[in-house]
């Protein structure tokens, strides 16, 4: 079985699982051990590294202090104009209200340097434990260096710090497996081409594990396969609309036999189809496999430009808290949390029109 399927099949065995009231978490040494029921443990999909990260074991060790009587930092690294950002943040302020913890944000506007500034000053406002949607896979050195000389607590979401150590520059990270993402992409895309055609890729940014590891998997897979699709050509479209419809109507300008696009975010996937429509073309004369869940690229399933969306699930807020209760509680964090994605297809796209973000 495919590590694609395999990961469907356990996120239905955890859906089943929690109609039942009882969730199951896939343990560091992969073996299936039942979970606290509630809104948090039925978003794991797996975990694995160190489960052990607690006030002790943190940075030479930490205060173990009550969640509820402190501050919370979050700081955001896009502007809240993706729908995917617009979900993320609400999830974690929706999370803080209902557990009665005080909150104080920032966003970063896609600037690193400000990231940085958000972080030292959120410290400096007195936050003594951080939730951190990096901008960037690397360079917030200055920014966990204050965090680790104030002994503030950090959890990272969504984008990976891929040359720092959990439980020591921070506590642990939740987030998509895009790998597995990239997989499935390129099944999703597999079926809608009938394993036949030109293929453009449109990149997400590029210094991020996300576009790395989509890239990757989508890659691997088509070679797994044995697929007949050919990908001609792949750029860059930085995870926004604008950029997405001005790289496709290079590419498609440049490759006018492209008949499918793996776009690796929503919104290029939406500028894609501006392109499209700019272009003259019609809807499934180009076959679009794209990755995120927003309500506007499962409603381009319903309207047929869009052929298939793999969802990355955005919504971290009670992941993110139950994090930071296990660890003050001595219960421990794991090194790596994978958060449960559905998959989005013209069976489901009405039905599921609601759940998409």
């Amino acid at each position: 079985m495919s590590q694609s399927r395999n990961s469907a099949a356990l996120a239905t065995v955890l859906v089943l699982f929690a109609a039942a009231g009882t969730a199951c978490t896939k343990t560091a040494d992969d073996t299936a051990a039942p979970a606290a029921t509630g809104s948090a443990a039925q978003q794991v999909q797996a975990t694995s590294g160190t489960t052990g990260c607690t006030p002790e074991r943190y940075n030479g060790g930490v205060p173990k202090v009550d969640l509820k009587g402190i501050t919370v930092g979050f700081a955001q690294s896009e502007k809240e104009a993706n729908p995917f950002r617009i979900t993320e943040t609400q999830s974690i302020k929706d999370e803080a209200a209902k557990r009665g913890i005080k909150l104080i944000t920032t966003n970063a506007q896609s600037d690193l340097n400000k990231e940085i500034a958000d972080i030292q000053g959120m410290i400096a406002q007195g936050a003594k434990a951080l939730i951190i949607s990096p901008l960037n896979s690397e360079g917030l050195d200055p920014a966990l260096k204050a965090a680790q000389d104030a002994k503030v607590p950090v959890m990272t979401i969504d984008r990976l710090l891929t040359t720092k150590t959990a439980c020591k520059d921070y506590l642990g990270w939740i987030g998509s497996d895009f790998v597995v993402q990239g997989q499935r992409a390129a099944d999703a895309l597999i079926t809608a081409t009938g394993d036949q055609g030109q293929v453009a890729i449109l990149l997400g940014a590029s210094g991020v594990n996300v576009t790395v590891d989509r890239t990757k998997g989508f890659k691997d897979q088509l070679t797994a396969k044995g697929s007949k699709l050919k990908i001609v050509a792949e750029q860059t479209g930085d995870f926004t609309r604008e950029k997405g419809q001005k790289v496709t109507e290079q590419l498609i300008s440049a490759n006018p036999g492209i008949t499918a696009i793996y776009a690796e975010n929503d919104e290029m996937a939406l500028g894609a189809v501006a392109a499209l429509k700019g272009a003259g073309k019609k809807a499934g004369d180009v076959k679009i496999i794209t990755i995120d869940g927003t309500k506007g690229a499962v409603q381009g399933i319903l309207d047929g430009w869009i052929a298939g969306v793999i969802e990355s699930n955005p919504r971290f807020g009670p992941l993110a808290f139950q994090a930071l209760e296990d660890f003050y509680s001595g219960k421990g964090v794991a090194e790596k949390t994978i958060i449960s994605d559905k998959e989005y297809t013209k069976a489901n796209a009405q039905a599921e029109l609601v759940n998409a973000y």
